[in-house]
């Protein structure tokens, strides 16, 4: 039995249009928005995204839209996934549109380009304080699109929120987790974008297992320094939201990030990779949100900052990893200890 009130899922790229389809086939119906109309009306004749999802077919009950204020008519929930750089345009577009009572899932990966927030402070910033939930994982959107067992978290502070979110998305392959921790679930999501364009370059210079489990390792511990000193409980980013995804975007082909550093390390230039990809890599921006943000608040965070220094001070690969491996020798350290 479907649930009368549609939720409305904004972004009809690969992780909006997988979260979408996994919404709509556990009897909810979805109302997916695009901002490229031309896109839009292709997914409306084919009923299906072939450009990010192809072969996968949509259920009666996901419907697509090109306006806006008819995606959000008679809409509670809104699950957001745009690029970090288009969320508070987003926002701004989506507020006169909102009822009373409406209640925000973010999906994005990133930080605010425009002041460094992260993006559930970029909600209470634009909306005020409404009910807002963070989802994250490791989760590819092939993956569960086609319907094969996933595991996320959801972190948000309303109990009641929560409910409906794991009745909304928990299904017999799409397991949810709630969390209070809302910075740590957004900070990994986030921050393991940039390590996986660390161990995509490792990889890419021809460097062994060695070096991928030692920069997946030590970028965790980046992690959870800069997470602890922003608010974020050291738990969470060795389940599912920190951990679980640096793992599976670190190791991956399908992770966009990964095959960015692939490519870096393998000579090419940040350009010739984006063209390869085909879609956006929220690394990028990332990675100079979070040398920011480390910069800002005095964290050691270095392979976040070689990573940061190759995509926007046009240092090589080769000068990054050289810059890893003639720092000090330090002793092994986690949490505040950021010496």
């Amino acid at each position: 039995m479907k649930i009368a009130e549609p939720i409305a899922v904004i972004g009809a790229g690969s992780w909006g249009t997988a979260l979408a389809l996994h919404l709509a086939r556990n009897n909810q119906t979805v109302n997916l928005w695009g901002r490229d109309s031309a896109q839009i009306k292709l997914m409306q004749q084919s009923r299906s995204n072939e450009r990010y999802i192809p072969g996968v077919l949509f259920p009666e009950n996901l419907h697509l839209f090109t306006e806006l204020d008819k995606t959000l008519n008679g809409v509670t929930d809104i699950l957001l996934v745009v690029p970090s750089h288009a969320f508070r345009t987003t926002l701004q577009m989506i507020k006169p549109l909102m009822k009373t009572g409406t209640r925000i899932i973010c999906a994005a990966k990133g930080l605010d380009p425009t002041h460094h927030q992260l993006l559930h402070e970029v909600v209470a910033e634009e909306l005020g304080e409404l009910p807002t939930a963070i989802l994250s994982g490791p989760s590819f959107a092939k993956e569960v699109a086609q319907g094969l067992p996933t595991a996320v978290t959801v972190a948000t502070r309303s109990a009641d929120f929560a409910a409906d979110i794991v009745k909304h998305f928990h299904s017999k392959t799409f397991r949810v987790y709630t969390s209070t921790d809302l910075i740590g679930v957004e900070l990994g999501g986030a921050m393991k974008n940039v390590l996986a364009i660390a161990v995509g370059i490792a990889d890419g210079l021809g460097f062994g297992a060695n070096t991928r489990s030692a920069l997946i390792t030590r970028g965790l511990a980046e992690m959870v320094r800069l997470g602890l000193v922003l608010g974020g409980k050291q738990e969470t980013f060795m389940g599912l939201a920190g951990l679980g995804d640096l793992i599976l975007t670190c190791t991956d082909n399908q992770s966009r990030n990964r095959r960015l550093g692939l490519a870096l390390g393998s000579g090419k230039t940040t350009q010739q990779a984006l063209q390869e990809i085909g879609q956006v890599v929220e690394g990028i921006q990332t990675a100079l949100e979070i040398h920011h943000v480390a910069k800002q608040h005095k964290v050691d965070a270095p392979i976040s900052a070689q990573v940061y220094r190759v995509l926007h001070e046009n240092l090589s690969p080769q000068q990054a990893v050289e810059a890893l491996l003639t720092r000090e020798p330090k002793t092994e350290n986690w949490g505040f200890d950021i010496s």
